[in-house]
């Protein structure tokens, strides 16, 4: 599946090709409610089931990768080899392609910073809280204290950086922080971000913030393309049908961006399939050819042409 999803990848983008990627990892919890190999307790969703590995791109909503795990296992556990096939992909065939990583602060790994900084990839990945991450932030908490001193009820907040070495590291890295005073509450709020990239503080932050919109990306997997299907008894028939199914979802996310409608490419996989694909034809037979006839008064019926339209013009490189 790996080899087919690289091949189809070079095929898509011999049509568009991607001045940057933006390999978004994360890991989400597939509902099991039987005795499937695998299935097990995961603290953190508080359910059983297993805890896929996920990584998309941040940019146009690719599904890059996808592994099931055991359900007991950690948000960054095996992340180094689930990752290194990808990089060396995009190296190899895509020279050109800029690759940025974003993780949460499940994978503030120091083997994942080391294999990006390797693999000339740039990275923000968020750090959990701590007490000397916070005193390092000291500054700018006097800064918000002088900001809000005589306004304790609007929203204000600061951005910084400092160099940070936490125990296992060889060396110090960049950290960019935020300290933030929400409305109406009187505690601060931080972020800090762990990096290897030079833009400032408040870009690289709300860059991070951005990868929210991977939740959607998993939810449409979900719910169109029945990522949760896992009911077999045998773990790698699980496996195998997770990326039949990835597959699916791949193959629309790239119907949608090269050939459907301006109008009609934000549209989630239920209202494509209810509006262009499930729609009523009446097939007339002929001695030489088969002719589908839309309903005149179809309401879709310029996206529908549109849609043929675009899929005619591709120039798709097959070799």
């Amino acid at each position: 599946f790996l080899t087919i999803g690289r091949i189809l990848r070079k095929r898509v983008y011999s049509v568009q090709m991607p001045q940057a990627v933006i390999l978004d990892l994360d890991s989400t919890l597939l509902d099991a409610y039987g005795k499937q190999e695998g299935r097990a307790f995961n603290v953190h969703y508080q359910s059983n089931g297993y805890h896929p590995l996920v990584c998309y791109d941040g940019l146009t909503g690719d599904l890059i990768k996808i592994q099931l795990r055991d359900g007991t296992q950690y948000s960054c556990t095996g992340v180094v080899d689930f990752l290194q096939p990808i990089l060396d992909e995009y190296l190899n065939d895509y020279p050109s392609i800029r690759i940025l990583l974003r993780g949460d602060s499940g994978f503030a790994t120091p083997g994942l910073y080391k294999q990006c900084e390797e693999n000339g990839t740039n990275y923000v990945i968020r750090l959990k809280e701590n007490g000397i991450l916070r005193g390092k932030a000291s500054h700018l908490v006097d800064e918000l204290d002088e900001i809000t001193r005589n306004n304790k009820v609007d929203y204000a907040v600061v951005y910084g950086e400092f160099m940070y070495k936490a125990g296992p590291w060889p060396y110090g890295r960049r950290v960019v922080c935020k300290v933030e005073k929400p409305e109406n509450q009187m505690v601060y709020m931080y972020t800090f971000i762990v990096t290897n990239m030079d833009s400032s503080p408040e870009y690289l932050i709300k860059f991070y913030c951005k990868r929210g919109l991977m939740e959607n990306f998993i939810k449409e997997s979900k719910s169109g393309f029945d990522f949760a299907s896992v009911s077999s008894h045998t773990r790698i028939v699980n496996a195998n049908r997770l990326q039949v199914h990835a597959l699916a979802y791949n193959i629309f996310n790239w119907f949608r961006r090269l050939a459907l409608s301006a109008n009609m490419r934000k549209q989630r996989i239920d209202t494509v399939r209810l509006k262009l694909l499930k729609i009523a034809v009446k097939v007339v037979r002929s001695a030489r050819y088969i002719t589908f006839k839309l309903c005149s008064s179809c309401p879709y019926k310029s996206e529908f042409y549109k849609t043929i339209f675009n899929i005619g013009k591709l120039n798709v490189q097959l070799e």
